[in-house]
């Protein structure tokens, strides 16, 4: 008899879309049919099973699983558990920290090892706070000093630790890892590579394109970014490259709205493999119904957005008029000509506000922007991480009243319910403008969030190409969830009953 059950695909098991010529084909088939001579009935079974595509779990069963998760949140973390290696692409506010702590908990229950969890700069204390909050064992270290099983450090600190001195990581924030020729990245991959069990977390793991779930594959010990490219995707442009610059190209190009060049895009018969293949290792939701629990808990507060466009007060230079900006070069021009009245239009939007967030992207803007809004606080890139964690902190505590910053430095992880009021100067980054209004729109928040954003003429070319962008991550989210939800049900025939041997292997 049979039954039909579901099953993840084994990513080892896909086929590799560069075929042999027939007649390598033919010279396979004899040589497989030799081997099925030999095979006893145990190898036999395993074939069957590899060629069915039947995952191999990494993980273990989980126990006693802690009462405060929700439902979802209990479903995900069984996952995780299970797998052993795997990722969790929750959007903003889903508790990615409460799921990855009790991951981490069962991992040091298993091992009697402990776990290291890797969070952004000033993440680490927010992080141990609700460990303590949920009864969890974990603490804050900055000096390689391992004080509790469920070990919290920053990204920057990660050199200070020994990797074998760990049964598992947690990265927090894995979006750190798209930065493909980047060195944390690398450094990050070297050190979970020598690690058992491993869990990437992040409400941003593709916000641009498929292709950047790649490096999260690798730095869980699957499949690698080049070897994902070849495998299952195809370039627009034959002639371009994957390696080396491919990274810059994309960051310049998502910065300026171009469209990307050498854009990848799914090989039309891989797309059933690629997606079984990512729900193999990865788990995505956006809320508690897209796996079919209420969402009643989850209800996302009202999104006030206003735009106010200043004018510059003198056109560019060589102009008699003054011309919208077109590109780049004229785009940072005009910001430049106009940072002033941005600055007091910034100040302004936040005058009645008791407490908020001036999110900009230069260092002039920074420095008059924290001299115009009374009681506001700079944190510039130039600041001491020790500073950068002690100012962050304060904010998230309520002991500053306004803070001034850029999306670089911190709109990853930090959450900021206690606030709703925010400016913002556009760019063409849509992952750092969705990081950044979340900080303060999440599930938990119980006020409408405002967000001001402060742009130029020219500027208006931007906040439509970030609706753009923000219509195509949505809907990228979905497919993602969507495709992985239907890999997650392909039906693969078990047999259950006793297996007979052909003649020609007996």
């Amino acid at each position: 008899m049979s039954q039909i059950v579901s099953q993840p695909i084994n990513e080892e098991a896909l086929p590799v879309p560069d075929r042999p010529d027939h007649r390598q084909g033919r010279a396979v088939s004899t040589a497989n049919t030799l081997a099925f001579g030999r095979m006893n009935r145990e190898s036999y079974q395993d074939f069957l099973a590899n060629k069915a595509q039947l995952a191999d779990s990494g993980g273990f069963e989980p126990t006693n699983l802690p009462a405060h998760l929700f439902d979802f949140q209990r479903l995900l973390v069984e996952w995780a558990v299970r797998q052993g290696r795997g990722g969790l692409f929750a959007d903003c506010g889903l508790g990615k920290s409460p799921m990855a702590l009790a991951w981490a908990d069962q991992i040091h229950n298993r091992t009697g090892k402990p776990v290291l969890f890797l969070t952004p700069l000033a993440v680490g204390f927010q992080i141990a706070t609700e460990a303590t909050k949920f009864g969890h064992d974990a603490a804050l270290s900055r000096s390689g000093k391992i004080p509790a099983p469920i070990t919290v450090t920053n990204y920057e600190q990660l050199a200070k630790f020994d990797p074998h001195d760990f049964a598992g990581v947690v990265c927090d924030e894995s979006s750190i890892l798209k930065g493909f020729d980047g060195a944390t990245r690398a450094a990050v991959t070297e050190f979970m590579r020598q690690i058992q069990y491993r869990l990437l977390c992040t409400a941003t793991a593709a916000p641009n394109d498929y292709t950047e779930l790649g490096t999260s594959s690798e730095a869980l010990g699957g499949l690698g970014y080049m070897d994902m490219l070849g495998r299952f995707f195809i370039n627009k442009d034959r002639k371009q490259s994957s390696r080396g610059g491919r990274a810059r190209r994309w960051e310049l190009s998502d910065r300026i709205g171009m469209e990307r060049p050498g854009e990848w895009r799914l090989k039309g018969p891989a797309e059933v493999p690629f997606w079984r293949w990512v729900a193999s290792w990865a788990r995505a939701i956006r809320k508690p119904s897209d796996y079919g629990f209420s969402d009643e808990r989850h209800v996302l507060p009202t999104l006030v957005e206003r735009t106010h466009v200043v004018e510059p007060n003198r056109p560019a230079d060589g102009h008699l008029f003054d011309v919208p900006a077109h590109g780049l070069g004229e785009e940072r021009e005009e910001a430049r000509r106009t940072l002033t009245e941005r600055c007091e239009a910034a100040a302004a939007a936040l005058a009645d506000a008791d407490t908020g967030v001036a999110w900009c992207h230069l260092n002039d803007e920074s420095a008059l922007l924290a001299r115009l809004i009374p009681g506001a606080v700079e944190l510039s890139g130039s600041d001491d991480p020790a500073v950068k964690e002690e100012k962050l902190e304060a904010f998230s505590r309520g002991q500053i009243q306004f803070l001034v910053t850029k999306p670089k430095l911190a709109s990853l992880g930090l959450n900021w319910q206690h606030a709703h009021r925010m400016t913002y100067f556009p760019s063409h980054s849509y992952e750092q403008m969705y990081q950044s209004v979340r900080r303060m729109w999440r599930f938990g928040q119980t006020r409408p969030v405002e967000v001001d954003f402060i742009t130029t003429p020219g500027g208006k070319r931007v906040l439509t190409n970030l609706q753009r962008k923000a219509v195509a991550a949505d809907q990228m989210f979905a497919s993602l969830i969507e495709h992985m939800n239907n890999a997650m049900r392909v039906e693969t025939i078990v047999y259950d009953k006793e297996m007979e041997l052909p003649p020609w292997a007996s």
